[in-house]
């Protein structure tokens, strides 16, 4: 039985955080890093102590992770601003403490602890055996580290261990102990150090236990400044761990999943329903069944629905599967669509409002000239956002052949239910807007609004360029509602924009029609697979053939293709040279290796069972992130990992992490963490796990519905029957996970 352990965080906001910069602000974000590797970066809020992010993530962790910490920085300080420690399973606010930027801890240290009395002489034992991943501290990528017992007023130290991260001791330090000062409440504490010769040691770590034996893991203990001086931070931390049964098992589920649905709407909460709907989405892409699934869900909908202005307005289970469907398959399409223009807005940088409550007349000055005049700031923000607004429109709408073909067969399968439920001629627009809800509401205009969470950017937008993106989110609501409510709202400074907006709604209509021409079995027989590109983009590489002298100039730029089975590279995009590649690790690389950030590894293995190790060179943290957790997708069920790496480079024919000359790695990879995003690959037994859990959870309303059947046998409905049949199918489930010996099926 497989075990899967995910993540689930979301940075929501920082509050009242110490001003780092000059101007009396800072520039922060957010690092989170497991295992003392950093697994994701938010966005740079600039010039701001209240910062909002609102950013979310989910991880694949591998078993057994240890730490998880969430360290706020600022752009323009060295070193650690801000660090904070909290429970898994909570939402509450966290005061922030101040953190030495070399108390960063990592590792484990191998113990035994013990008492000798011999007659009245009482003696404390510990065997410091030996330690593994300790955090570097020298400049080599080594430390030289010894390790402190203390008790009470007692302590001894061991010898220093040279120029390594996996020191071996394997020496007892005794400490004698008077017969009062062993108490129940007495611990042994053991601290890891890094000895420089020059200036102050390093800590490395340290733990505290009773009399006890075995691995124990390093951690730093924080104390949490309780006025609050220092600001705090807003996290949701969800920590989830499944056992995965095998495929099989889970058969019996998938065959009574069509007629369960109904029934997994009663038992998921709204919370949950958006993870339910993806769940949902990729179950059904894997078995390529994605298409019926939604029309069922639509067509359920829209006959239940009496009122069209309602239509898919709640959080339903079909609006949600409508929302992660088109993100599984049309990321990509809006990254083709969008991506010119918002680079361009972020470009340009230009100041626009046209809210006369929000002008800022200081913001547009023309230098050496004069003032702009109010009228004179909105005239100019009109002319700008129709340009924008325009370039927009027309993308979306010539964008039909570029649009995912099983998109536009599930939005052909779902106008056909609309014009069929809603066939009077006063309601002919509602099989446009059921399309144009979707697709331009909760696609295309929240993807303008926040292009970071969109991956359309890696930061988040400033202050001026987050104003032009709210305004044209909002022109392009106006456009998908075909501008059936412009003039009725609050807003009306919108007004400049009405005429656009309406010009607009013809060749929207135009455009729908056309998205939905489409043949129903070409549209099935190409739906979205995982082994599609899901990533690609220049990079800069070197191929080490060997052992050899690397510099940092040795980089080349190359334009790099990732799916599902292959990671290929060329020179240029328009030609592609690609070969299937065993991946045994990709890893980061240490800063000194090549004297610059942003580097990592990729170590595969060629037919003969050699290893070669490419280095490639990333623009930044955030792209850097990406890249390693898509290839760690791609070889996240190879068999052939290898457990440790050199976070160095080999020159002079030693590495320079370690300074040894041996081939095996120092550092344990950490290949099995990876993001999870809209890209990633199908894992059904997971995915049904999913299900399987939510069943689970709402296993008392089944019972209810089946109760009531029982009551009333001659009147069963078919919801009741599906409950009974749904129960059975838990429960054996549930049976099969708890029985024994069930961790080797």
């Amino acid at each position: 039985m497989a075990k899967n352990t995910s993540l689930y965080f979301r940075i929501v906001e920082g509050r009242n955080l110490p001003a780092k910069d000059v101007s009396g602000t800072s520039d922060p974000y957010c690092i989170v890093k497991v295992d003392n590797e950093v697994v994701a970066r938010t966005a740079t809020v600039w010039k701001n102590l209240n910062p909002f992010w609102g950013e979310e993530y989910t991880l694949h962790l591998p078993m057994g992770f240890h730490t998880l910490s969430f360290q706020v920085m600022d752009e323009d300080t060295i070193g650690l601003c801000l660090l904070v420690c909290l429970t898994l399973d909570t939402l509450f606010w966290v005061n922030l403490t101040r953190v030495n930027p070399d108390e960063e801890v990592q590792g484990e240290i191998h113990l035994s602890v013990g008492l000798l009395k011999v007659a009245e002489k009482i003696t404390l034992q510990c065997e410091v055996i030996e330690a593994r991943d300790l955090a570097p501290r020298d400049i080599s990528g080594t430390s030289d580290p010894f390790a402190r017992v203390i008790f009470n007023n007692h302590s001894a130290e061991t010898t220093i261990i040279k120029k390594t991260r996996f020191p071996h001791w394997g020496e007892t330090l005794e400490l004698e102990l008077d017969q009062e000062e062993l108490s129940e409440e007495g611990t042994v504490t053991v601290e890891v150090w890094d000895w420089d010769m020059v200036g102050k040691n390093d800590f490395l770590g340290k733990v505290r236990m009773r009399v006890l034996s075995g691995w124990f893991r390093l951690f730093c203990v924080f104390s949490f400044a309780s006025s609050g001086k220092l600001g705090a931070l807003r996290l949701k931390v969800r920590l989830v761990e499944d056992r995965i049964l095998p495929s099989m098992y889970y058969q019996p589920l998938i065959d009574r999943l069509v007629d369960a649905l109904t029934m997994l709407e009663e038992v998921t909460t709204v919370e949950s329903r958006q993870d339910v709907a993806m769940t949902l989405v990729k179950i059904y892409l894997g078995q390529g069944l994605v298409v019926p699934f939604l029309d069922y869900l639509n067509t359920r909908e829209v006959n239940h629905t009496t009122d069209p202005n309602t239509l898919f307005r709640s959080n339903s289970l079909a609006s949600k599967a409508m929302e992660q469907f088109m993100k599984a398959v049309g990321m990509l399409y809006l990254h083709e669509v969008l991506k010119p223009i918002i680079n361009r807005i972020f470009d340009e940088k230009k100041y626009i409002e046209l809210d006369p409550c929000k002008i800022d007349l200081n913001q547009v000055t023309v230098a050496g000239l004069h003032m702009l005049s109010e009228a004179e700031v909105r005239d100019s923000s009109v002319e700008m956002l129709q340009g924008y607004l325009t370039s927009i429109i027309e993308s979306i709408v010539g964008s039909i052949d570029q649009c995912p073909p099983v998109m536009r067969v599930a939005f052909k399968q779902l106008h056909k239910r609309v014009e069929e439920q809603f066939a009077e001629p006063e309601n002919e627009d509602v099989k446009y807007l059921a399309i144009s809800g979707f697709f331009f509401l909760r696609f295309f205009a929240p993807a303008i609004l926040t292009p970071k969470l969109f991956q359309l950017r890696d930061q988040h937008a400033d202050t001026r360029t987050s104003r032009t993106l709210l305004l044209l989110a909002k022109a392009l609501q106006s456009v998908g509602n075909l501008g059936l409510q412009l003039g009725h709202g609050k807003e009306q400074w919108m007004a400049p924009l009405h005429p656009i907006i309406l010009r607009s709604v013809a060749s929207v209509k135009d455009f729908l029609d056309k998205l939905i021409d489409i043949d129903h079995d070409i549209g099935n027989r190409a739906v979205f697979m995982p082994s599609v590109t899901v990533k690609e983009g220049y990079l800069h590489k070197h191929k080490a053939e060997g052992p050899q002298l690397l510099s940092r100039f040795a980089f080349k730029k190359r334009y790099f293709w990732l799916t599902s089975e292959t990671l290929s590279y060329a020179k240029t995009p328009d030609w592609q040279v690609g070969r299937k590649l065993c991946v045994c690790a990709v890893e980061r690389v240490d800063e000194n290796a090549f004297q610059q950030q942003n580097v990592m590894q990729v170590i595969t293995q060629d037919n003969d069972g050699q290893l070669h190790t490419m280095y490639i060179h990333c623009k930044n943290v955030n792209e850097l992130n990406q890249w390693l957790s898509a290839i760690r997708k791609v070889s996240i069920y190879n068999e052939r990992m290898l457990p440790s790496f050199h976070p160095g480079a080999h020159r002079s024919g030693k590495w320079t992490c370690c300074l040894q000359a041996d081939l095996t790695g120092c550092s344990r990879t950490h290949s099995a963490v990876t993001l999870g995003d809209w890209s990633d690959p199908l894992d059904p037994d997971v995915e049904t796990q999913t299900i399987y859990k939510q069943f689970l959870q709402g296993r008392d309303k089944l019972r209810s519905v089946e109760d009531s059947a029982g009551c009333n046998v001659q009147h069963l409905k078919p919801g009741q029957g599906v409950a009974a049949r749904l129960l059975a199918v838990i429960e054996d489930l549930e049976q099969t996970r708890h029985r024994p010996g069930s961790t080797n099926v």
